[in-house]
């Protein structure tokens, strides 16, 4: 049973990995800010109608926690996505991936910041491991190469920090369903990135897609839309439902593999500087989320468990519906 619901975080985290090298592409045609506007102008409107399928116009309504919300979705689904696809302009799919494979020791950081619960100093260390896999891979291990860190790198640090933000701001969520925090606020975020990419036009930072641009750009669209910003996330929330979190999270560390797997399919040819900076963050990164995987207690039913502390929404409708 449980390895069949491995099957779901499996899903997500293969279609995530396979996004970054999908969206780089489509940056040859459509700039980073108009691009991620229309991905998630498409995605909201199928989360909408999945919300008002399952749970009627009133879930629609925020009621209120509209401030909460608009926060969450700004800094987490606009932050997050919009400076993911600026980075994509400084930096190779897969070194972007690897800083998004930080999300969970990220999020713990988050948490000792507003809770002041502090991560076990293990994890702290290897943090700390893990960036500077990171850094062999920028730099391919040259001093001369730190300059490539540069700008797609901040970008991805607040991106991650954006993300770690959201995703501890979910568990105050408890009354709401995954699927209707997660389509609220992504309706927040959507409509902080269309007002960048107004802005960003309007100012000659970018230029807005001739409908030409759009049609050359529609598989991948077509891509992290369906499968990116709806099927994974999906079946990334159900995993979370039937594995735990910290189970779950721990598929986060494929995202990088299935990049570099992709961009090598491509024709990449990766340095075996770069390979061991993987190896080092992936390795660092999963010994980070096992020693702060939390306890499970068995409950007075058989069978069942409890998990504290998850990192990640719950989708319920999702599993409901299986």
């Amino acid at each position: 049973m449980r390895s069949r619901a491995a099957a779901y975080p499996l899903i997500a985290v293969l279609g995530w990995g396979v996004m970054f090298p999908v969206l780089a592409s489509a940056l040859n045609r459509v700039d980073p800010l108009n691009l991620t506007t229309a991905r998630y102008l498409l995605a909201a409107v199928v989360l909408v109608a999945i919300l008002l399928l399952r749970e009627g116009v009133d879930a629609l309504r925020p009621g209120a926690r509209m401030a909460e919300v608009v926060i969450l979705g700004v800094v987490g689904f606009a932050g997050f996505n919009m400076l993911t696809g600026l980075a994509l302009e400084h930096a190779d799919p897969q070194q972007v991936s690897l800083f998004v494979a930080t999300t969970p020791v990220i999020t713990q950081l988050v948490r000792w910041a507003r809770d002041g619960v502090r991560p076990k100093p293990l994890l702290l260390g290897l943090s700390l491991v893990a960036l500077l896999g990171v850094g062999l891979v920028i730099t391919r291990g040259s001093l001369a190469g730190l300059g490539q860190f540069g700008v797609g790198g901040l970008m991805m640090i607040g991106a991650v920090l954006g993300w770690g933000i959201y995703t501890h701001g979910a568990s105050r969520f408890g009354g709401w369903s995954p699927l209707r925090f997660t389509t609220l606020t992504a309706l927040a975020g959507t409509a902080a990135m269309l007002a960048a990419s107004i802005g960003a036009d309007a100012v000659g930072w970018q230029h807005a897609p001739a409908a030409a641009d759009l049609v050359a750009v529609t598989p991948q669209l077509a891509y992290a839309v369906i499968v990116g910003a709806v099927i994974a996330v999906l079946a990334w929330n159900t995993g979370v439902q039937r594995l735990g979190a910290a189970n779950a999270a721990l598929f986060m560390n494929l995202v990088p593999v299935t990049t570099f797997a992709v961009q090598i399919a491509r024709g990449y040819r990766p340095e075996p500087v770069e390979l061991v900076g993987a190896a080092v963050t992936i390795a660092a990164l999963i010994a980070a989320n096992l020693a702060n995987r939390p306890r499970t207690r068995t409950s007075s039913l058989p069978g069942a468990s409890a998990v504290t502390d998850p990192i990640a929404v719950t989708d319920r409708a999702a599993v409901s519906a299986r």
